[in-house]
């Protein structure tokens, strides 16, 4: 079985950095994760423990440049489904050995061979089957799908037995397996959509060749399904795909079905609603394939099956995906794991183009849309334009994009669009690290008690507003976080706003700057009020503003440790 997943190329200094790019050009999109501080490699991480569990947990096999037995203590408390562990391999740093350690039936032991070629090693491979036939039979490829394990490891175990089988069916990934063979032999492979029977001397293989096309949603739909399938024969495991009607993009029983059933949800641009109305409309059941198709049930549930496994993403089209999220303040490990994830699953990444370079490394196959800072609703609405085409768009803000960042942006385009493709795109706002978030947790806690959060940019709202929000801000004693405090263009408004300020506030009012927190070259220094300069900010510095009750005091390393106590008192 291929790896479909990239994997992760682990490594912890740089002894093993040669090692892990030879493996790299093995697999396409493939990264070196290195240990942040040892050695530059792709993606830093900076525990080697919850990064491998971080992956792992994400399906991603890992080619680990390291002592097996710190892989397995660091994975250990993850071990429970044999079935759906990624593969996960361990590789000497000079790559002198290779072992497999997990993910037997998920092709760990192809990737080593593969490794193993690529570095003349031979691989360091345990398992019975393999070693005797040369393949895992319980490891059928993409496109198909194992009836039962728990059979399938009977079957093989009578094959090391001395047993013999026949091939029923196309099985054209067997052709080189050296095999037992016997044309008269009670054991057989079958490859077959039709239900397994039980037959103990059998190890079953469903070519997922099935789609079930439903025309309007119900209760218990997956079961629904399975009943039509029992009907004809045919095995569950063997379906492609659900399929419906684009009207019903967005229906979250459609969905529900699909996640139970284990397979992917397509949508068929229809004349009509019906469920043969969808499978009339797949261009790839009308390949010139044989296709055997059966009449809708009373749940008017249709079915169609072609001669060979079919590819989902020749059905129809999924429903689009648009998530927005947040990149934090840049640092890899400051990214929140499900903007990682989302980042990873999207096909097209759409931004200001600083904060889109910032979202990399990138697989090839990924498209990225970089735009001017000022064109939000522009971009927003080419991200739903993209979405509703059934494609998976990652919307990118630094920080947190619910802080003066996309995420309004994108709402307001949906709020103001009547297009029924738009309202159908499944949408989804990951939360990030916001910049005054992380100026604050570099220089202690300043925003320990209520604080507030103010643009000082006047492009989209006027100053007027501004400085009326900042006297209030400042009267009512909040701590103060700024964002875009000052730029060329607006070369004055933070003059103005101290002045704001220091009209209520007193001079030796604790300040924080933060310039570039969690990116290459960040400055962080503590500062007050009376002596604070509009020449010691630009538009990358998070201005945070302490209320009369902010404090500071030394720190071990000659720096300071300013915070605002959770507790209040009138007279502070």
């Amino acid at each position: 079985m291929a790896v479909v997943m990239p994997p992760a190329i682990v490594i912890l200094g740089p002894g093993a950095l040669a090692t892990a790019r030879r493996v790299q050009t093995l697999y396409a999109d493939s990264q070196v994760h290195a240990l942040q501080g040892r050695v530059d490699g792709d993606v830093a991480f900076s525990e080697l423990g919850a990064h491998l569990r971080e992956c792992y947990m994400r399906g991603m096999p890992i080619v680990a440049l390291c002592a097996a037995g710190i892989v397995i203590r660091c994975l250990a408390p993850l071990l429970a489904n044999k079935g759906a562990e990624p593969p996960v391999l361990a590789l000497a740093e000079d790559g002198s050995a290779v072992v497999p350690l997990l993910g037997g039936l998920t092709g760990v032991n192809v990737m080593a061979r593969e490794i193993g070629a690529a570095l003349a090693v031979a691989p360091a491979i345990t398992t019975s089957g393999e070693l005797r036939f040369g393949a895992c039979l319980l490891n059928p490829p993409e496109g198909y799908a194992l009836a039962s394990l728990a059979q399938g490891k009977r079957f093989v175990s009578d094959l090391l037995a001395g047993a013999t089988t026949r091939i029923d069916g196309d099985a054209p990934w067997l052709e080189t397996v050296d095999l037992p063979r016997d044309a008269a032999a009670r054991h057989a492979i079958r490859v077959s959509a039709q239900t397994w029977s039980g037959n103990p001397d059998d190890l079953v293989i469903h070519p997922r060749s099935i789609v079930a096309a439903v025309s309007a949603p119900r209760e218990a739909l997956a079961e629904r399904v399975r009943r039509a399938l029992d009907a004809q024969g045919l095995a569950p495991l063997a379906l492609a795909a659900l399929v419906a009607p684009a009207a019903l993009t967005g229906d979250s029983s459609l969905e529900q079905a699909a996640n139970e059933l284990g397979v992917p949800l397509r949508f068929a641009d229809t004349a009509g609603h019906t469920a043969l109305d969808a499978l009339d409309a797949l261009d790839a059941l009308d390949s010139g394939a044989q296709v055997e198709r059966y009449a809708p049930n009373e749940d008017g549930i249709a079915l169609a099956r072609a001669a060979a496994p079919l590819d989902p993403l020749t059905l129809g089209r999924a429903r689009g995906k648009l998530t927005v999220l947040g990149l934090g303040p840049g640092r890899a490990d400051l990214l929140a794991p499900a903007a990682r994830a989302a980042l990873d699953d999207a096909t097209d990444i759409v931004g200001y183009a600083t904060y889109v370079e910032m979202a990399g490394p990138f697989r090839a196959d990924q498209q990225r849309h970089a735009t001017d800072n000022r064109e939000e609703l522009q971009r927003a609405r080419h991200a739903f334009e993209m979405a509703s085409e059934g494609r998976r768009v990652a919307v990118v803000s630094s920080g947190d994009p619910g802080v003066f960042a996309m995420a309004a942006a994108v709402l307001e385009a949906l709020e103001g669009s009547d297009d029924a493709r738009w309202h159908a795109v499944e949408l989804a706002i990951v939360p990030g690290v916001s910049a005054a978030l992380a100026t604050a947790a570099r220089a202690g806690a300043p925003l320990g008690h209520d604080f507030c959060m103010l643009s000082l940019s006047d492009n989209l709202k006027p100053w007027s507003v501004i400085e009326k929000r900042l006297l209030h801000a400042a009267q009512a004693d909040l701590v103060m976080a700024f964002y875009n405090p000052i730029s060329r263009a607006r070369p004055w408004q933070l003059d103005r706003a101290l002045e704001i300020v220091r009209g209520v506030r007193a001079p030796q009012t604790r300040v924080v700057l933060g310039r570039d927190v969690g990116r290459p070259g960040e400055t962080l220094r503590a500062t007050t009020l009376g002596a604070l300069r509009p020449a010691d900010v630009d538009m990358r510095t998070m201005v945070i503003v302490g209320s009369s009750a902010t404090r500071g005091f030394a720190r071990g390393d000659g720096g300071e440790w300013i915070y605002t106590p959770r507790w209040y008192r009138e007279d502070d």
